[in-house]
C-alpha cells in the first residue's frame, strides 16, 4: 500500500509538470500558431523593376499586435506574421505597434461583451507578471516595457519615436544603416484608462503617441462597431479625446461605432486615422468597413486610412487584392490619405508575412499605380503624418 502510494503521488507529480509544461510551453505557440496563420504559397514572381523600387522604400505600416504573443520580437520567429528580421526584409522603415489588452469570449464581427475576459487565460499562460492578469492598465504598460526592453538591446537598430525629432534622427540615421527600424506606440482601444482620465497621462509617460478608442466591444468611451450598443461617445468619451488632442497625442478610430466616429468628428477636427479596414465601396462588409462619407470627412482633415490584409477588410487577400484596395482608396479618398494597416500578428489570416512586402508593391506597379504613388501609400504617408502629427518634444 505505501509503494502503491509512492507511485500514485509521484504519478500526480508528474502529471502536474505535464500539465504546467503544456500551459506554459505549448498552449501559447498553438493559439499563437492558431491565431495568426499565413497561408500556404509558392513563392511570389516578382519582376527586377519592383524589387529595385521596394529595396528603396521607406514602407510603414500603421498597425500590428506582435506584442501580444510570446515572442522576442526583435528575433526571427517561425510563426505569426513579423518580427523585426522581417520588418527589415520587408524595407519597413516604421511600425505601429498596438495593445491588445481585453478579448471577450466568442469574439465575432457583430456584437460582443464584456462579460468574460478570455486574456486572464493568455496573460498567465504566457507568464506575463501577475499584476496583468486582472488589470486591462497593467496589461497596456507591460507591453510598452516589452517594446522598450527591445530598444534597450537593439544598440540603436530599434528607436521608440515618441517625438518628432525622435522620428527625424531615426530616419536620418537609416541613410546611413538600413536596419534603423523605428517602432510607434498605440492602444488597441481605450480601456486600459479604466475609466481615469488621468491615466491618460500614465499612458503618455509610458511611450503611447496613439490612442485606439475602441476594440471589439463597448468601452467606457463609447460603442464598438462590434459592440452590443453601436452607440455614440459618452461624456467620459468625448473627455478623452478632447484630453488626447491637448497631449498631441493621435486618435484612431479602428474599430469604434459608426455613431462614435460622427461624434468624434463633430468633438475635433485634429486628423485621425483609421489604422486598419478596408473600403465598403469596394469590400462590402459594413461590419469591419465603415461608410465612404465618414472616410471623406477624416481623410479631408488630413487623415489617413490604413488598408488591412485580411478577407473582411480587403475581400482578397492576395497581394493583387491588397493593391487594388490601395489604389481604389488613392481614387476615391486621395493618394495622399491612404496607407498600409496590416494588422499583422492580430488574429487575422493572411496571404503573405512582412518580409514579402515586395509583392504588394509588384502588384501596384502591374497594376498601372506610379512609383511616386506607390512610394506614397507604402510608407511616406505614414511618415509624413507622424512628423506633423508627433509630439514636438
Amino acid at each position: 500500500m505505501k509503494k502503491f502510494l509512492k507511485w500514485s503521488v509521484l504519478l500526480l507529480i508528474l502529471l502536474g509538470l505535464g500539465g504546467a509544461y503544456y500551459f506554459f510551453k505549448i498552449l501559447p505557440v498553438t493559439v499563437d500558431k492558431k491565431m495568426n496563420v499565413v497561408f500556404d504559397h509558392a513563392p511570389y514572381e516578382v519582376s527586377q523593376a519592383a524589387k529595385d523600387l521596394h529595396a528603396n522604400l521607406r514602407v510603414a505600416d500603421l498597425h500590428a499586435d506582435t506584442l501580444l504573443w510570446k515572442r522576442d520580437p526583435s528575433k526571427r520567429q517561425t510563426r505569426g506574421q513579423t518580427d523585426f528580421p522581417r520588418l527589415r526584409d520587408g524595407s519597413v522603415a516604421l511600425q505601429v505597434f498596438s495593445t491588445v489588452t481585453f478579448v471577450p469570449k466568442n469574439l465575432n464581427e457583430n456584437s460582443n461583451t464584456t462579460d468574460s475576459d478570455q486574456m486572464v487565460l493568455l496573460t498567465a499562460a504566457q507568464g506575463w507578471p501577475k499584476r496583468t492578469h486582472h488589470s486591462i492598465y497593467e496589461r497596456a504598460l507591460y507591453q510598452a516595457e516589452r517594446l522598450h526592453k527591445a530598444q534597450e538591446a537593439a544598440n540603436g537598430d530599434f528607436v521608440i519615436a515618441k517625438t518628432k525629432a525622435d522620428l527625424k534622427k531615426a530616419l536620418q540615421d537609416r541613410q546611413a544603416n538600413k536596419n534603423v527600424l523605428v517602432g510607434v506606440l498605440a492602444t488597441e482601444g481605450a480601456h486600459p484608462l479604466e475609466g481615469k482620465i488621468e491615466n491618460l497621462d500614465n499612458l503618455y509617460d509610458a511611450g503611447f503617441r496613439m490612442i485606439g478608442l475602441q476594440h471589439f466591444f463597448d468601452n467606457e468611451l463609447g460603442g464598438s462597431l462590434h459592440g452590443a450598443t453601436k452607440s455614440g461617445l459618452t461624456p467620459f468619451g468625448k473627455q478623452v479625446v478632447k484630453a488626447v488632442v491637448e497631449k498631441g497625442m493621435m486618435i484612431d478610430v479602428a474599430h469604434s461605432s459608426v455613431k462614435v466616429v460622427e461624434d468624434v468628428l463633430a468633438v475635433t477636427d485634429a486628423p485621425m486615422v483609421i489604422s486598419h479596414t478596408g473600403i465598403v465601396s469596394l469590400c462590402n462588409h459594413p461590419k469591419r468597413n465603415i461608410p465612404d462619407r465618414l472616410m471623406h470627412q477624416i481623410t479631408e482633415r488630413g487623415g489617413l486610412i490604413g488598408v488591412g490584409y485580411w478577407e473582411m477588410a480587403v475581400c482578397d487577400t492576395s497581394p493583387e487584392g491588397v493593391a487594388k484596395m490601395l489604389i481604389h482608396g488613392a481614387k476615391t479618398f486621395g493618394v495622399d490619405h491612404i496607407a498600409l494597416g496590416s494588422d499583422f500578428d492580430g488574429a487575422v489570416k493572411t496571404a503573405f508575412d512582412t518580409s514579402e512586402l515586395v509583392a504588394v508593391t509588384n502588384a501596384l506597379l502591374k497594376q498601372g499605380m506610379s512609383e511616386a504613388d506607390i512610394a506614397k501609400v507604402m510608407g511616406e504617408n505614414q511618415i509624413a503624418y507622424f512628423l506633423k502629427h508627433l509630439p514636438d518634444e
